[in-house]
């Protein structure tokens, strides 16, 4: 009976010194300016805890939740140092917005900024941490401009797709 010749994965040749003049060897470039902006306190507390990560030129930000709609020029942020911000002023030259909210106190604030952010083609992210269903209008609120819109309880999970998005 004859034997079949061995032939390499794939993988294997990928990994060979041959094919190392094909690698890309410096790290890729982090998102140019991120922002982070937590919707409730309990979301406070997870930015403010994920911000000293290892993050190129992420900011991070809360905003008071309130009840109605609320326009864009409307919103005012606080940096985690407690300084104001205008959302505007904030969104400007900014490439992709990650928003966090754990409760659906922040619903009508969440669709002002993912608003504000469709308007400026910035890339928009949710994460929504919890068990059950306490942020629903959140997410029904991210849900038509976040590209990407994860649903949690893990508090991990925000520090990985800030890490996913390159912030």
């Amino acid at each position: 009976m004859a034997t079949l010749p061995m032939y390499a994965s794939e993988s294997a040749r990928a990994a060979s010194a041959s094919e190392s003049r094909y690698r890309i060897t410096v790290p890729i470039a982090p998102a140019r300016n991120a922002r982070v902006i937590a919707l409730d306190a309990r979301s406070a507390a997870v930015a403010r805890r994920i911000s000293d990560g290892p993050w190129a030129n992420a900011r991070f930000y809360t905003c008071e939740a309130t009840r109605g709609r609320r326009r864009a020029d409307e919103v005012l942020l606080h940096g985690i140092d407690g300084v104001p911000a205008a959302l505007d002023d904030m969104l400007r030259g900014t490439d992709v917005v990650v928003v966090i909210a754990t409760d659906d106190s922040g619903g009508a604030l969440a669709a002002a900024i993912g608003s504000a952010c469709s308007a400026r083609a910035i890339t928009t992210a949710g994460v929504v941490l919890g068990d059950g269903f306490e942020a629903d209008d959140a997410v029904a609120a991210l849900r038509p401009h976040a590209r990407v819109l994860l649903l949690s309880a893990d508090e991990s999970d925000a520090f990985e797709l800030l890490r996913a998005l390159r912030v």
